[in-house]
């Protein structure tokens, strides 16, 4: 079995005394794939990224990127990695070609060299047009597609890329994901970070699902979906109500139902399809309790995540930073 490009065991991270943002984390992630860690803000997704970049040392445990420690030999790290965090760190001032440039001289590459090379991950990622212009000039999207290409230019093995499309619009978001793509396709590894759970669907080969600082399921999207069963009931239900749908809905032979407070959802796995919806609707009818909307699909990784975590995949709850405080960032949704 091939070695993995990127080696976590049992890592911890904790900020002062009480914050622990990673607890005991292990993961592999297989050379030439997408690898997704999905997450809600808090759960420790950035934190390990910082540690796997060499910005963070790790309390405790190992993490290894393409055969390097990240701790006893973080330059040898650095030299193999590209990181492209959640906010496009390009100078405003500069245009795109001289920010790509300059992070390539930041890679030790000759000037020569970083023009050529800025060159082609400008046009790679189909910003040549507006490569001699100021990045202030730049939409929200062409700055994201800026830091990425910045990250490129020292032809990273293992590419880090922390909530890649955060904050950009839905065309924008759609074009990051096509590049991403591509970049595995050329032989790139990518750990990405996200808490949209359709943008895990959409990318990731694998997905690790982190919360509290702990991995707490990993596998395919199929194969998280495929652990809740082939079906979801999901029924739309008042604040007052929750409780005792939840408790008629527990006679059902499935794992228990949950409440998700947010969507004022309850969901509950339907393993036998059609026949467990019945069974559902004869439960609740007895218990007099009548749902606005009541609807039976396939799991999604909404699903999932609501599943083994008992919580829907966003939240206010944000990231410690590296002094042990927490950031404050805005909640988004699906």
């Amino acid at each position: 079995m091939a070695v993995p490009i990127v080696e976590v065991d049992g890592v911890t991270k904790t900020f002062g005394d009480s914050v622990r943002a990673l607890d005991g984390v292990s993961l592999d992630v297989p050379e030439g794939i997408i690898y997704g860690l999905l997450g809600p803000n808090g759960a420790g997704k950035t934190t390990l990224i910082r540690v796997l970049a060499t910005l963070l040392k790790p309390d405790a445990g190992t993490a290894k990127v393409a055969g390097v420690d990240v701790t006893k030999d973080p330059t040898s790290v650095r030299n193999r990695i590209g990181l492209a965090g959640q906010a496009a760190a390009v100078d405003a001032y500069l245009t795109g070609r001289e920010n790509v440039e300059m992070v390539g001289r930041l890679y030790n590459l000759s000037a020569a060299e970083a023009k050529r090379r800025a060159a082609d991950v400008l046009e790679r990622i189909s910003l040549t047009d507006a490569a001699d212009r100021p990045v202030r000039t730049y939409s929200g999207g062409m700055k994201r597609r800026l830091d990425l290409a910045a990250s490129l230019v020292g032809r990273p093995q293992v590419l880090f890329l922390d909530e890649p499309t955060t904050g950009i619009d839905p065309r924008s978001r759609v074009e990051v994901w096509d590049m991403i793509s591509e970049l595995v396709d050329a032989g790139t590894t990518l750990l990405l970070t996200t808490q949209y759970l359709d943008e895990a669907d959409q990318l990731a080969d694998r997905i690790g699902v982190i919360d509290q600082g702990k991995l707490i399921s990993e596998g395919t999207a199929d194969e998280l979906k495929d652990r809740l069963g082939g079906a979801v009931i999901e029924l739309s239900v008042p604040d007052e109500e929750a409780a005792a749908t939840i408790e008629a809905l527990s006679r059902l032979d499935c794992d228990p139902p949950i409440f998700d407070p947010d969507r004022k959802v309850v969901t509950v796995g339907a393993p036998e399809g059609s026949e467990t919806l019945m069974a559902a609707v004869r439960l609740l009818d007895g218990a007099g309790i009548k749902p606005a909307d009541l609807a039976l699909h396939k799991p999604t990784l909404d699903d999932v995540f609501l599943a083994i975590t008992g919580h829907a995949a966003t939240t206010d709850e944000p990231e410690p930073n590296g002094n042990g405080r927490r950031r404050n960032r805005k909640r988004s949704r699906r």
